[in-house]
């Protein structure tokens, strides 16, 4: 099992050797399976997989800061002697890769940002519901009825609430508050790195406000939009979403402005 730092991974070496690899990071309460095959494989590029510090069937505890997370995926990197790379993340993972341009400005070559924001708005319900065992249930069912599209089957969401309820309670709260408390209104403008934004129009915890946000505030970005997909559109939609980031990182290496 390859664990760096304590960090378990998966590694697809399908990219040519000048080419940075693509690092995908997960959302709260995830591990790297939550991202489908078609990311995972991406064709033409290496690609980095890996759960977060006490995810999935890495060691360590969770954080309650997202910069501490950025923290431990830079040294995890360092590593792999991994210094620069296309930094993809899912939600809080789109957080972190925010975070790391902001600390590290030379190590992402491009970032991917898929339901996430410079500001993840937490309700402190949900927070609420999280910290007390006696009402954790609660939470997971908040979870359940907001992060997924109406039109998204049964099947798709059990088996994306299996892998959360299997994390331990205390890491889950962590990570959503770790969440409230990302803000970088006032900083976003500081990063140069090209970004690809993707959202599903049906996102209830980013709105087509907060893409808004990042497209006004980032150099240069691309907007994907996916219908019928909510906050969960790399499992609820996972062909489109990998089609676009593939041209995405395609139209990169002839970039002339996006």
């Amino acid at each position: 099992m390859p664990l760096v730092q304590g960090i378990y991974y998966t590694f697809y070496q399908g990219g040519q050797k000048d080419r940075p690899p693509v690092v995908l990071i997960h959302g709260a309460g995830s591990n790297h399976l939550c991202w489908p095959a078609e990311m995972r494989r991406l064709s033409g590029f290496d690609v980095l997989t890996l759960d977060l510090p006490g995810h999935g069937r890495s060691s360590g505890l969770g954080q309650h800061a997202i910069e501490a997370y950025a923290g431990q995926l830079v040294g995890f990197l360092a590593g792999l002697g991994i210094h620069q790379a296309y930094l993809v993340g899912h939600s809080m993972g789109g957080a972190i890769a925010l975070s790391i341009s902001l600390q590290f400005p030379t190590l992402p070559v491009a970032l991917g940002l898929i339901a996430s924001g410079a500001y993840l708005n937490v309700q402190p319900e949900l927070l609420e519901s999280l910290k007390s065992p006696g009402t954790y249930n609660e939470g997971l069912n908040w979870i359940r009825q907001h992060v997924f599209s109406p039109h998204t089957s049964t099947t798709l969401i059990e088996y994306s609430m299996k892998q959360m309820s299997d994390l331990r309670p205390a890491i889950l709260y962590e990570d959503w508050l770790a969440c409230s408390h990302f803000d970088l209104h006032n900083e976003i403008e500081k990063i140069a790195a090209p970004a690809w934004v993707a959202i599903g129009s049906d996102d209830r915890l980013i709105p087509a406000a907060s893409a808004n946000y990042l497209i006004s505030s980032l150099r240069h970005v691309r907007l994907q939009v996916v219908p019928s997909a909510g906050h969960m559109l790399i499992i609820e939609k996972p062909k489109e979403l990998a089609q676009g980031l593939y041209k995405f990182l395609k139209d990169l290496e002839n970039w002339h402005g996006i």
